[in-house]
Parts: C-alpha cells; sequence; structure tokens
C-alpha cells in the first residue's frame, strides 16, 4: 500500500546554482555545457522519499500462549478415620456421577448408628405413654364432673407428653446425622469424569481430610490464555479461537469463548479469557500448552506506517511531516505492530506527506522547499 503511494520530493534549486547557469549562458556556453551543469547540479541535489498518508482497517493474527485445565477437577477426601476396605478404581479408570470408588470400614460409626435406631425406639415408646396419658386424663376433665382431674394434674401431664415428644424428635435427628456420618464410609464420583491419581491402597489407615483419589472432567476442557492490555479491544468480537499443541503441530483445534475476567491483572498487564474446548474424541490432554491464534481488528480506521518513517531521540517519538514548506515533526504513540507496519496515533490527517526515513537529522521547522518530480 506503501510503495503505491511513494513519490519523490527534490528541493529547489539554490539562488547561487541559477546565478552559475546564467553566466555560463552569457559567454556563449553551448547547449550540452548547459545540460551538463544542469545534470552537475542534479547530481549535488538528495532526493528524499516520502508517501501520502491513508486510512487503513488494521487486521492481525496473533499468536498466545495458553494452558488447557480440565473442566472440573476435585480430590476426594476421606471425612472420617478408618481403614480402607476396598478401592475399586485406578488411575485411567472412567467413571460415572454417583459411582461408589471407595469403601472405609470404621466399625465404631456402625455401632453408633444402631445405637441411635435403639434410642429411637425408646424414646417413641416413652412419648407415646405419655401422650396416652395425657389424652385419658383431658378427656376425663371434659366428660366427668368437674373436679375429677386438678388442673395441675393435667398440666404436669401435658408438659410430659412435650417432653418425651422433644426427646423423640431428638434421637430422630441423631440417627439421620449417625446415617450421614455412615454414608461418609462410601466415596462416590461427584461428576462423570477419569481417575487421574489414587493415593491409597486397602488395609491403609485413613484419618480425617486423607486424600484418596483425583477425579477429573476432561471430555470439555477449559483453554486459559492470558490477552495482553495491548489487543483487548480490538479482539473484543473474537468469539472463535484455534490452537495447536505440540503433540499434534499439525493439527488445528477449535474452541469457542465462554468467559472473560473482565479486569486486567496489574502484575501481567493482562485479561485472562477462557474458551470451551469439546475434547469428546479424549485427543487433548489436561495440563498441556496450546499456542492460540487470535484475530485482532480496529473497530475504526487506522494509520499504518513503516516502521522507518518512525523516529525516535531520548525526549520524544515522531514522524516528519511537509508542511508549508517546512519540517515539522509530529509527535505521535505507536499502536500495534502488522506485517504491512506500524499503527500511530498523533495529530494527523488523511493526505498529509510524510518523510518514509524519519530521522532527526531533519531538523524541527527547517526550510524544506519541495517539488514533486
Amino acid at each position: 500500500m506503501i510503495s503505491n503511494n511513494m513519490q519523490y520530493l527534490t528541493p529547489v534549486r539554490s539562488l547561487t546554482l541559477s546565478i552559475l547557469v546564467s553566466l555560463c549562458s552569457a559567454c556563449g556556453g553551448s547547449g550540452k555545457q548547459d545540460s551538463k551543469i544542469a545534470s552537475n547540479e542534479a547530481a549535488m541535489v538528495d532526493t528524499v522519499p516520502v508517501f501520502i498518508l491513508k486510512t487503513d482497517t488494521l487486521k492481525k493474527t496473533v499468536e498466545l500462549p495458553g494452558e488447557l485445565l480440565p473442566y472440573e477437577q476435585t480430590d476426594l477426601y476421606a471425612k472420617i478415620s478408618g481403614f480402607v476396605r476396598t478401592m475399586k478404581v485406578d488411575i485411567g479408570d472412567r467413571v460415572h456421577k454417583g459411582q461408589t470408588l471407595a469403601v472405609i470400614e470404621a466399625p465404631e460409626v456402625n455401632t453408633k448408628f444402631a445405637e441411635a435406631g435403639y434410642s429411637i425406639q425408646a424414646a417413641k415408646a416413652k412419648w407415646t405413654a405419655s401422650k396416652d396419658n395425657y389424652e385419658r386424663l383431658y378427656r376425663a376433665s371434659r366428660n366427668q364432673s368437674p373436679g375429677i382431674v386438678a388442673p395441675v394434674d393435667l398440666e404436669r401431664s401435658h408438659n410430659e407428653m412435650m417432653a418425651d415428644s422433644a426427646t423423640y424428635e431428638a434421637a430422630t435427628q441423631q440417627a439421620k446425622a449417625y446415617k450421614e456420618v455412615s454414608g461418609y464410609l462410601y466415596i462416590t464420583a461427584p461428576f462423570d469424569g477419569v481417575i487421574t491419581a489414587r493415593k491409597v491402597d486397602p488395609g491403609a489407615l485413613v484419618g480425617v481430610n486423607a486424600m484418596l483419589l483425583t477425579i477429573q472432567n476432561n471430555r470439555t476442557l477449559r483453554l486459559r490464555v492470558a490477552v495482553p492490555e495491548m489487543y483487548v479491544a480490538s479482539a473484543g468480537k473474537a468469539r472463535n479461537i484455534f490452537f495447536s499443541v505440540d503433540a499434534y503441530p499439525e493439527q488445528q483445534f477449535s474452541g469457542v469463548l465462554t468467559r472473560k475476567t473482565e479486569t486486567v491483572d496489574p502484575a501481567t498487564r493482562t485479561e485472562l479469557w477462557e474458551f470451551a474446548i469439546d475434547n469428546s474424541k479424549h485427543l487433548l490432554k489436561a495440563g498441556v500448552f496450546a499456542r492460540a491464534k487470535i484475530k485482532i481488528t480496529r473497530s475504526g480506521p487506522s494509520y499504518v506506517i513503516p516502521p522507518s518513517a518512525i523516529a525516535t531521540t531520548l525526549e520524544r517519538k515522531f514522524v516528519i511531516r511537509v508542511t508549508g514548506g517546512k519540517a515539522d515533526w509530529v509527535d505521535i504513540r505507536q499502536g500495534i505492530t502488522t506485517d504491512s507496519g506500524v499503527e500511530i496515533f498523533g495529530n494527523l490527517k488523511t493526505g498529509d506527506t510524510l518523510l518514509i526515513k524519519g530521522t532527526d537529522e531533519q531538523k524541527q521547522g527547517s526550510k524544506a522547499y519541495w517539488k514533486i518530480r
């Protein structure tokens, strides 16, 4: 694009050289001598390539590192102390939600559960007796002559019935608690997945919070990519991603954007994006690194110039614009670098004439009488 708009501009001849040409003509020099002098004069003049600034739509595909993670992963722990009676799975086994993976043996838990059952029966029997007694006294106080049943006896009977009822309810809840605890003896799969770690064998004594197994759901994977701050806005419309891994260097995989952190990490100046990867064929493995390609597109027009047009000093970064016959330094900020050039921002407009080679040797405000050759 830039090479098609490149033109070469030449400074106007100096007055001294014009006088020299006139003198030579007055002395009767031939046309050939005039031509030779003009040729020598042209040889003394340097030509500087320039280009006309145009807007362009910035498009770029960037490659960023990413990491594949399981969609779900959890470590399974023992919730009570006991001996491992059975390990029903090993690493690499695929399991289903609710499947029993291991059984822990803890006789005292079963004993307490049985004891709770007997406590329920005793409490229920006592509550039933006190309830029958209260109901008889209540009927007698209503159906027979007043004074046969003292109010205080009726009240005492009612209180005993309520107390026995509470005891029965407490025993019932205690039995439920022991039943829940006995359920901890069975380690089950929380979701469909694959066993990736096994830490104990049958007969091992495990305590509370001892890790037994690790399970992963890798049918769907998460690809997490840290997108640099510079690309966050320009890649905002990207919904699909293509990536490759070292295990399959010639094969391209795809994913769909599912979520973003919606914040830039101040330590890395990146925003974390997550893509969902269908791994139903189980080709990809969780934990591997990926090379992800994301398309970058500016929402509006940009100025893209050759890198050589940007001059850099210790104080500033600028391009040189030809304005009114003089060199004009225009401060700029660099944007995204593409194959066709560097995106810039500054006090510029379409149609400006810029030097292709920016250098601080062309001083600010120096005379620059140009004409297009």
